[in-house]
């Protein structure tokens, strides 16, 4: 069997399985990953959302030969090490507003909340109600409007990206001053 490498959760992890494998099963059967839940395995109900190189993805729906050596996954267990703290602010706000009930899509929900906090802040804006509706995240406990609470709060709580400071422009260089001319004397004849 072809072995495969990625980046799981900061650390480098290789697995020896055949390429059609989807990442959720090696993730949770292989690697012992239970964070990203199995729901639908088509990417629609998205209970297993996690991030690939930060960016929110359905690891039921990706096969492993897909994942390049390079890719860094993030599940719900590596979420707290992007902030360097025991719980991520979107996982404080959403034991502060009580979101879950079963708790079974809660850990795609917080990483797809966490994934929208970043993308819109990328635009350099904030999380709308348009953005809140896109979301398609299924909760069969439908817990909506404490999902939606939670992530507004979670984003005031979520650091912002330290943005490098830009390099000051070089004054321009004065234009050399052109020596002045006698103005033209005409003598009449």
């Amino acid at each position: 069997m072809p072995l495969h490498t990625f980046i799981l959760n900061g650390k480098r992890v290789s697995v020896d399985v055949e390429g059609d494998v989807r990442l959720l099963w090696v993730l949770r059967d292989i690697l012992g990953v239970d964070g990203p839940k199995y729901g639908c395995g088509l990417g629609v109900c998205q209970a297993c959302t996690s991030h690939i190189n930060g960016k929110a993805f359905n690891p039921c729906s990706v096969p492993i030969s897909a994942i390049r050596s390079s890719d860094k996954i993030t599940t719900i267990e590596g979420l707290p090490a992007t902030v360097g703290k025991e719980l991520h602010p979107m996982q404080e706000a959403w034991l502060d507003l009580d979101v879950a009930q079963c708790g079974y899509c809660q850990p795609g929900q917080i990483m797809a909340a966490v994934a929208l906090v970043d993308e819109v802040r990328a635009k350099r804006r904030n999380v709308t109600d348009a953005d809140l509706d896109a979301i398609r995240n299924v909760c069969r406990c439908g817990t909506y409007p404490r999902i939606r609470e939670a992530i507004k709060a979670g984003e005031a709580g979520m650091p912002r990206a330290k943005r490098k400071k830009a390099k000051p422009k070089p004054k321009p260089k004065p234009k050399a001053k052109r020596p002045k001319r006698k103005p033209a004397v005409h003598k009449a004849s």
